[in-house]
């Protein structure tokens, strides 16, 4: 069985073979850090820096998804985006939008793109919105025989793909960085995690993020989680906060 280097069963083209991501962007740093977060997952993955060299490398990898930044030093990723699906009509497309950019969102989901992340964020969250789109676009599959039930703690359960919660069969609606921060506290069950780790884990982007960040989205996640229920979010004073099955 194919799978990623975290022992996860791997997403491949209905082929069998691995998926191609292209990942444009003119920031090499962060170029680096989401390519090497799209190759943890097995996938091949090109990158480039402008609009030119993306439709370019897009000629010969042939991806079937697209991480593009919006602001590019020689056209705008709108324009990148129309000239790929010349050529390519069925590619997903992923834009990265700056914060609050509601402008940008707009004008690349009437543009033809497939969905947006807004920078900063969290390279969890970009991984997990590209498998769901590939999914949903028919362009991936799971080769294991078995559906996977997703995260599970308790009678509280994810799906990491369609990012849906549930709590004992009933459905619950999270913001993005709440569904984030609650699949962190879900793959460390029973494990105290510290204010300091969540930070560096659901925030990884944001670097003005300090700790009343994590108190405050601690009890968002209570009040949709905990409310009207046994409590599964406790707090270690001192230490931090853990997530654990209700008991009994």
């Amino acid at each position: 069985m194919n799978t990623t280097r975290s022992g996860r069963p791997a997403l491949t083209r209905p082929d069998g073979t691995a998926l191609r991501v292209l990942v444009v962007d003119d920031d090499p740093d962060l170029s680096e850090v989401l390519t090497g977060a799209l190759r943890y997952e097995g996938w091949q993955v090109r990158a480039a820096a402008d609009g030119a060299a993306a439709l370019a490398a897009a000629r010969e990898l042939r991806p079937d998804a697209v991480v593009l930044d919006v602001m590019l030093p020689d056209m705008d990723g709108f324009t990148v985006l129309r000239r790929l699906h010349e050529t390519q009509p069925e590619v997903c497309v992923l834009f990265l939008t700056a914060r609050d950019a509601v402008e940008d969102r707009i004008a690349g989901l009437t543009a033809g793109g497939d969905d947006y992340v807004t920078k900063p964020f969290s390279l969890e969250e970009v991984v997990a919105r590209l498998r769901g789109l590939l999914r949903r676009a028919g362009m991936a599959r799971r080769p294991e025989p078995e559906e996977d039930p997703g995260l599970v703690v308790g009678d509280l359960v994810m799906d990491e793909d369609a990012r849906e919660v549930t709590r004992a069969g009933e459905l619950i609606e999270l913001s993005p960085t709440e569904f984030e921060l609650l699949r962190f506290l879900m793959r460390n069950p029973r494990r105290v995690l510290s204010k300091a780790q969540i930070l560096d884990r659901v925030w990884s982007y944001d670097f003005g993020g300090r700790a009343h960040v994590v108190e405050l989205y601690i009890s968002y996640l209570r009040k949709k989680i905990d409310a009207g229920r046994e409590p599964m979010i406790h707090t270690v004073r001192g230490a931090g906060y853990v997530l654990k099955p209700v008991t009994g």
